[in-house]
């Protein structure tokens, strides 16, 4: 929806104070279908150019990212600080031997399955059982615990910006390739100087429109694109980071219950369940872990 509005209001104030400057809708329209294919034929050129096939598939994708809005609602965080409490509370009451079923099989874990918006977070959930199970073999040391999680973290984070920073720089380039446009547009001008000048007027018009589409591609389309799916990037991101205070907390030998109120308090303040509420969740996994023990 908003964005939407924002695409409305690039459009009606741009060509709006246009028509009522005076202008000729004509001119633009006449010459966008060439300097469309000049400048978007070849802005999708140099991106497969100086892509390889992974991020131009991300691309794609990063484009419906953006107009969805980040995956995780507050719910999900609610859900999420449950099912580590869920997960801790039965590493701490029995050991390795009541972890493994839920961490080796999280499909069939009656945990998981309580949640299953989280478990279509096939990225988290492994993040989730991988360390875990490196805990089940004694990797328990709280400093190397939180670096190894950190690198992951960075790593995964890395690779799910790359398609935005190749948007990014596709958005740099833009204004330039309007330019090229533009001097073809000049060069085709400067073959017909034997022509009246309403003709060369025209003609001149139509080059300059090559300049004014890279430039609004640029910075009201690709630009405002690839910041926002950075932003999407970035909130995507912030679940890794509450699994990495629980456990780490966990491991720090913090009781089960405290280490998710610390994880709570990572939460991003927009969707951060209240202490009430997550003592509600957390009373909800109780009772299941009692109900239906690993």
């Amino acid at each position: 929806m908003l964005n939407g509005i924002g695409v409305v209001v690039i459009l009606v104030c741009v060509f709006g104070s246009f028509i009522l400057s005076g202008g000729n809708l004509t001119v633009i329209f006449h010459a966008l279908p060439h300097e469309m294919m000049a400048i978007g034929g070849a802005a999708v050129g140099a991106f497969i150019f100086s892509n390889n096939m992974g991020t131009v598939k991300k691309a794609g994708g990063g484009f419906m990212r953006v107009f969805k809005g980040p995956h995780w609602k507050e719910s999900d965080y609610r859900d999420l600080l449950s099912l580590l409490f869920s997960l801790l509370a039965t590493f701490r009451k029995g050991g390795a031997t009541a972890i493994e079923p839920h961490i080796e099989s999280p499909e069939t874990s009656t945990f998981f399955s309580a949640y299953p918006r989280l478990l279509k977070d096939h990225h988290l959930v492994h993040f989730i059982c991988d360390y875990l199970r490196m805990m089940t073999v004694n990797f328990e040391d709280p400093h190397q615990l939180a670096e190894a999680m950190e690198g992951d973290i960075e790593r995964h984070h890395e690779e799910e910006l790359a398609p935005q920073l190749a948007l990014q720089t596709m958005a740099d380039g833009l204004p330039a390739l309007g330019i090229v446009a533009a001097v073809l547009g000049v060069i085709k001008t400067m073959a017909s100087i034997d022509q009246p000048t309403e003709i060369l007027g025209a003609m001149i018009g139509g080059a300059l429109v090559g300049t004014f589409l890279g430039v609004l591609l640029a910075y009201c389309f690709v630009g405002p694109i690839a910041s926002k799916l950075q932003q999407i990037v970035d909130a995507d991101s912030k679940p890794f980071q509450l699994v990495k205070t629980a456990v780490v907390a966990y491991a720090q030998g913090l009781p089960t219950q405290v280490a998710v109120e610390l994880a709570r308090r990572m939460t991003p303040s927009a969707y951060a369940p209240t202490f009430s509420e997550l003592e509600t969740s957390l009373d909800e996994a109780k009772e299941r872990l009692n109900a239906k023990p690993a």
